[in-house]
């Protein structure tokens, strides 16, 4: 009897199968479309902008720019894990292609691919899906005279922010990072190690035998008392930090500098949980996230999602459905009243007038907003009105706004889906949130765009 062999067939071959197949890539694939629609030369220059704006100096070897702006662009028609991008660009006939490497057997490793969508951020991948915006606008497929807006949450991906889970978090956070960040902060994690011990007690006893409200505040003002100790011995640490400098490794680096900025924010959110317990109301500017403190609570009044947890968006659409995304840095920069008026100076700055028609929800209605849109140059101002005034619109314009204005609606859901990563994406900063923001939308318009460019020729697209 033959034993089958562990792996591949019983009977070996003649020849040795080769590890270089050979597989022509179909012109109509999406990605081969993509590669010959876009002008990579422009996209190189506005990449070179804000590599020149954030780098020091110009040494170092030149980037694969063509490269790693295909590997861009091929992350956002589809949003995957940078270790998933890295194996699609290897191996991946079309995205080899795209990324303008079928003449070469080099590949980016993910490190390089999350770098540079790093360094480009949320500015640099704006200015990308710009020049889209105007190429489809040159394509005659988006009409830039009909602007609609709306304003959107982009949920961040931290845990429900509770202030005993911050204050735990913060204990387990500083406790392990200690221990790689130089000597000073390694003899603090030792001196504070009962107080650690005291603070996981003080989480359990919360979470298991605290029922009432009394006893869950009463718990709680403990663990406040145990974490401002903490915060009193740690500040003795980094004044030892800050008065001499110690040689770290890249590692001991990071974790120094994790140390300092949890205790930074501590200092802001400690406050504020003593204002919760003594009055029960939310202190203003309530910080949510340890690790991204720039992040806040968007209060939405949605049915079974009343306060969201991230970042605020203002979202412009062309006719047509192309859209663009203004990311808010903090939360009182940009609400309705005000993104309804710099809705259409950010859409003059890019395309160099005002649009003919403009809409927006009741949210950004007020006279004040009519008449500052109407002196701006917009002659059709379709502002849905509050009450009982009138709407500025009437007859088939009035209609024709509120059918572009219901369909913003569906844009933003689009972004939201799992396929572009809008929502809750895999980033561990505010920073690249905003990245992964403007991604999501380039991804959405160079999808768009590639599609109606093929049923303009009346091609059918493959992959």
């Amino acid at each position: 009897m033959v034993v089958p062999a562990r792996c591949g067939s019983s009977q070996s071959e003649l020849f040795p199968r080769s590890m270089c197949p050979t597989i022509p890539v179909d012109e109509m694939h999406r990605l081969v479309q993509l590669a010959l629609k876009l002008d990579w030369t422009e996209l190189e220059c506005r990449a070179e902008v804000i590599r020149g704006s954030k780098l020091k100096n110009g040494a170092g070897r030149p980037p694969h720019l063509r490269a790693l702006l295909g590997a861009m662009v091929f992350r956002a028609t589809r949003y995957m894990p940078y270790r998933v991008l890295e194996d699609q660009i290897r191996y991946y006939a079309p995205a080899r292609y795209l990324c303008g490497l079928t003449e070469t057997d080099w590949s980016p490793d993910h490190n390089t691919l999350h770098d540079f969508i790093e360094l480009m951020g949320e500015e640099g991948t704006r200015l990308i899906n710009e020049y889209v915006i105007k190429q489809a606008v040159t394509e005659k497929l988006a009409d830039p005279t009909v602007l609609v807006a709306d304003m959107t949450a982009q949920e961040a991906s931290i845990p429900y922010p509770n202030e005993m889970g911050l204050m735990a978090g913060f204990m387990a956070a500083v406790n392990a990072a200690s221990q790689k960040a130089g000597q000073a902060l390694k003899e603090f994690a030792q001196a504070a190690q009962a107080k650690f011990t005291a603070a996981k007690q003080k989480v359990r006893g919360y979470r298991l035998f605290a029922k009432t409200k009394e006893q869950k505040d009463k718990v709680m003002a403990q663990m406040v008392d145990i974490v401002d100790g903490v915060q009193a011995q740690l500040a003795k640490a980094v004044e030892a930090v800050r008065a001499k400098s110690a040689s770290l490794s890249k590692y001991g680096k990071v974790a120094q500098a994790k140390v300092l900025a949890l205790h930074e924010t501590m200092r802001t959110l400690l406050p504020q949980i003593r204002h919760w317990l003594k009055t029960g109301r939310v202190a203003t500017g309530k910080i949510i996230s340890l690790h991204a403190p720039e992040l806040y609570s968007i209060v939405r009044g949605k049915v079974g999602k009343a306060v969201e947890f991230g970042l605020t968006w203002g979202i412009r659409r062309l006719r047509g459905g192309y859209l663009l995304a203004t990311l808010a840095t903090s939360k009182a920069k940009l609400n309705d009243t005000r993104f309804a008026v710099s809705a259409v100076d950010e859409h003059i700055a890019l395309f160099g007038k005002p649009p003919r028609m403009y809409a927006y929800d009741r949210g950004g209605w007020s006279a004040e907003n009519v008449a500052a849109l109407k002196k701006k140059g917009v002659k059709e101002v379709g502002l849905a009105p509050r009450g009982k005034s009138p709407w500025k619109v009437a007859g088939a314009i009035k209609a024709k706004l509120v059918r572009e204005r219901a369909q913003v609606e569906g844009g933003i859901g689009t972004l939201k889906c799992t396929k572009y990563g809008f929502n809750r994406p895999a980033a561990r900063s505010a920073k690249m949130m905003g990245a992964c923001g403007q991604l999501s939308v380039l991804g959405f318009n160079v999808n768009k765009l590639v599609r109606e460019l093929a049923k303009r020729r009346e091609l059918v697209l493959v992959g």
